[in-house]
C-alpha cells in the first residue's frame, strides 16, 4: 500500500476533563441517523407549513441544498477544521473540532457531529440562509442536512470497513489526507471540489 496505516495505541482522545461535556462530544451511528433524519423531517414540515411553494420548487431547493453541502463540506474541512494552519493561536479550537479526529481516526464515537452542537450549527446555518432565501431556507436546509447525513455515513464507512468499490476509493482518498497529505484530499464524500480547487493528492503508480 502507498501509505502505512498507523494504529493508535489509545483508542480515544479526550477533549474535556468534565465528564458531562466530554459526553456531549461523542455520538454513534444509530443516534446520528435518528437525530438528523428527524431534523430533515422537521425542515420539510416547516416548509410545507409556512412556505406556500409547489412540490417541484421544494424538491428543487432540496436538491440545491444537497449539492451545496458538497462544497460546504470541502470548505469547512479545508479552512475551518484546519484553521490552525492559518491561525496558530487557534490550536485548541482546531483540536476540539477536528484535531482529535486526526489524532485518533479510529475513534468511531467522533466520526459524527453530536446532537447538541449539531442543533446549534443547524440553527446558525438556517439563520444564515434565511437572510438570502427567506422561507425557502427550510427546504434548502433539508437538503444540506441530508447531505451531511450522507457524508456521515460515508465518513463512518471509510474509517471502519469500506464495503464497496466506491467506498474503497473514497477510503483511499480520505486516508491520503489522514496519513500522507494533510494539506490535500479535503473532500470526504466526493473528490469533486479537490479536483476543482487543485487539492487532489498526487497519484501513485505503485499501490502494493
Amino acid at each position: 500500500m502507498f501509505f502505512t496505516m498507523v494504529e493508535n495505541i489509545q483508542v480515544q482522545g479526550e477533549i474535556f476533563k468534565n465528564k458531562a461535556l466530554e459526553r456531549l462530544t461523542k455520538s454513534n451511528p444509530r443516534l446520528t441517523v435518528t437525530f438528523y433524519t428527524l431534523l430533515i423531517a422537521l425542515f420539510f414540515f416547516l416548509n410545507f407549513r409556512f412556505n406556500p411553494i409547489s412540490i417541484e420548487a421544494t424538491l428543487g431547493l432540496y436538491a440545491a441544498g444537497l449539492f451545496s453541502w458538497t462544497l460546504m463540506e470541502y470548505l469547512l474541512h479545508r479552512f475551518l477544521f484546519h484553521i490552525d494552519e492559518y491561525l496558530p493561536f487557534m490550536k485548541r479550537f482546531h483540536y476540539i473540532v477536528h484535531g482529535v479526529h486526526h489524532e485518533y481516526p479510529k475513534d468511531v464515537e467522533r466520526l459524527f457531529m453530536p446532537p447538541v452542537p449539531g442543533t446549534l450549527i443547524a440553527a446558525a446555518l438556517f439563520g444564515f440562509w434565511y437572510l438570502f432565501f427567506g422561507l425557502n431556507a427550510f427546504a434548502f436546509m433539508a437538503g444540506i442536512t441530508n447531505g451531511y447525513l450522507m457524508y456521515s455515513y460515508i465518513h463512518y464507512k471509510v474509517h471502519t470497513r469500506p464495503s464497496t468499490k466506491l467506498l474503497h476509493r473514497l477510503w483511499v482518498h480520505h486516508a491520503k489526507h489522514h496519513y500522507k497529505f494533510p494539506d490535500k484530499a479535503y473532500g470526504v464524500s466526493s473528490p469533486l471540489w479537490d479536483i476543482v480547487f487543485g487539492t487532489m493528492p498526487p497519484k501513485h503508480k505503485h499501490t502494493a
